[in-house]
């Protein structure tokens, strides 16, 4: 590592993957402690089980005591395991926000370089021009169909006038031949 790496910005992506191959390392390194402590543990408990065949009860508790500390050991190691697994996914997660905060960074960009392209007078005149075109074209509507009911009613009133005549001369006809 050169004296220009120093300033060098370094990938996030490239760290996290350090950082995690370190913490895979160490939990492997526990992994072995606790086989090495189980496997000494299994030679304690022979141990135990030959000072029982002698009679020997003082070097038993003694035996006993180490086999105690030894699982105390192994919770603790597992525990110190599981925390970091925990940082370790924590760090993935980390890296996870940086891509989102850099994805919706360029975003942004691009919604500005978008907004700079738009004219929005040219767009606000032509919108208001299009809502003039519609008021118009709705009175216009509105006028046909107000000219449409009227003339409609001044056919329905003419039809109406001449359903009764031809009743009428109908009727008179018949009156006249019935009589």
């Amino acid at each position: 590592m050169g004296f220009m790496d120093l300033f060098k910005k370094k990938d996030p992506k490239e760290m996290v993957r350090k950082w995690q191959s370190k913490l895979r390392s160490e939990m492997r390194g526990v992994d072995r402690q606790i086989r090495d402590i189980q496997r000494e543990e299994k030679n304690v408990t022979k141990s135990i089980k030959d000072c029982a065949k002698r009679n020997d009860i003082r070097s038993m508790k003694v035996l006993a005591k180490e086999i105690v500390n030894s699982r105390r050991v192994v919770s603790r190691l597992y525990h110190n395991k599981a925390q970091m697994n925990s940082v370790s996914m924590m760090l993935t997660e980390q890296l996870a926000t940086v891509r989102s905060v850099g994805h919706i960074t360029k975003s942004t960009e691009v919604l500005k370089a978008m907004n700079g392209l738009i004219k929005h007078q040219q767009v606000t005149d032509t919108m208001r021009d299009m809502s003039k075109e519609m008021m118009k074209s709705g009175l216009i509507e509105e006028m046909l169909a107000d000219a449409l009911d009227d003339g409609m009613e001044d056919i329905e009133a003419e039809t109406d006038e001449e359903v009764n005549k031809i009743l009428a001369e109908l009727a008179g006809g018949h009156k006249g031949k019935k009589t």
